[in-house]
């Protein structure tokens, strides 16, 4: 079952543009631009499986530098999981 998720991301001031580029290297994130508004960032991410999505793509955009808060959305899988959108505060 693939999984896809809206990656929400707050940085520190300046930091967006680096993040959303740094971001984009990472396995499994298929965009990720700076935007204006609440969030910094926006990305999406693709995975095999909800736990990749975490373990493999979302930890690994939790831990880089300039970040703040991350919200991760799952896309559609309300009807196959029991899951809520995945909430960090760094």
């Amino acid at each position: 079952m693939a999984v896809t998720a809206w990656i929400l991301i707050q940085t520190e001031v300046g930091k967006a543009a680096r993040v959303a580029r740094e971001a984009r290297s990472i396995d499994g994130v298929v965009f990720a631009e700076d935007v204006t508004g609440p969030w910094d960032v926006i990305a999406r991410a693709e995975a095999d499986s909800i736990d990749r999505l975490g373990r493999k793509i979302v930890s690994r955009v939790q831990l880089m530098e300039g970040i703040t808060r991350t919200v991760t959305c799952p896309v559609g899988i309300s009807d196959r999981l029991s899951l809520t959108a995945i909430h960090t505060r760094i």
